[in-house]
């Protein structure tokens, strides 16, 4: 019997708890907070959390801290925070300069050069010690160990494309893990952990509710929050790097379908038009992640009490 086949199996048994798996997707993920903070409404806490690239940040953070305010508080301070504007986030498609005047958009145009040049001759384009330093700043805890509610961390192996879970059993620092986690190809230089490197774990589990069922006991189901994005059609690539950006969404977006199939429950706030790395209207994709998360608390109720 397979996964799958086992998986439909459990289905029919009565689930007393859940495990909650939390996708990765840049500034997107910020609708992790709201679903966090609907399931503490309803006095739902998750068994047990696994999480991919932002998934893996936002889901340290309440492991650590299982107090949804407190972690919506934390997050929104960090993002105003100067350590925060260290990662410098590049975009390099040119889309955010519509608006500017004609000396913005010549300074964005010097830095997209470089950002070009960095990316025909270099590894990665931004900061890799300020992904660590973030991922300290935002889950305040040094090791797995700290973590309240047992803790999954997926990580991609470079260059041999191994798909990785991180948890209390690792010997890795919990900030480690995390920034190994988000650390996006051509974005970020790979992760060094334990002689090994390490990159975004959305790269081969964008929706990480596979490795969620891998960690659940009979009693338990998935619940899996995907803020992947989508292809639009007005969004039509103008370069190299736009196609090579369009490609990889359409492969996350299909291999996003065949991990739905894992989750018990599916949450999908409606995110996916949302730049990965705009983090400038938290409070707006976190009330997205409360209304998706609303409209699935019948389904999940009545599965957990079934």
């Amino acid at each position: 019997m397979n996964l799958l086949e086992r998986i439909f199996e459990r289905r029919k048994e009565k689930k007393n708890g859940f495990v909650l798996a939390l996708g990765g997707g840049g500034g997107r993920g910020l609708a992790h907070l709201g679903v966090l903070d609907v399931l503490e409404q309803h006095k739902l806490k998750p068994d047990a959390i696994v999480g991919s690239s932002i998934g893996a940040l936002f889901g340290a953070m309440y492991a650590v801290n299982p107090d949804a305010r407190a972690v919506i508080q934390r997050a929104s301070e960090i993002l105003q925070s100067e350590t925060f504007s260290r990662l410098d986030l590049p975009a390099l498609d040119g889309a955010d300069l519509q608006d500017q005047g004609w000396l913005s958009k010549l300074s964005a145009a010097a830095k997209q050069t470089l950002l070009y040049t960095r990316a025909a001759t270099e590894l990665a384009i931004a900061d890799t010690d300020a992904l660590v330093d973030i991922a300290f700043a935002f889950c305040g805890g040094e090791s797995f160990r700290d973590a309240k509610i047992p803790l999954y961390v997926t990580a991609v192996q470079f260059p041999s494309g191994e798909c990785h879970l991180f948890s209390v059993n690792s010997d890795v620092k919990l900030p480690c893990a995390i920034a190994a986690s988000m650390a996006i190809p051509g974005v970020f230089d790979p992760v060094k952990i334990g002689g090994k490197k390490f990159v975004d774990g959305g790269v081969a589990s964008d929706l990480p509710a596979r490795e969620a069922q891998m960690v659940t006991t009979s009693d338990q189901l998935v619940l899996a929050v995907n803020v992947g994005s989508r292809p639009g059609e007005e969004n039509e690539p103008t370069n190299v790097y736009g196609m090579l950006d369009w490609a990889t969404q359409v492969k996350s977006l299909y291999l996003r379908r065949y991990n739905k199939t894992f989750a018990d429950v599916l949450i999908e706030p409606l995110v996916g038009f949302t730049q990965w790395h705009d983090f400038s209207n938290p409070e707006q994709e976190i009330e997205k992640g409360r209304q998706a998360a609303l409209e699935k608390m019948p389904e999940l109720i009545e599965k957990l009490n079934g």
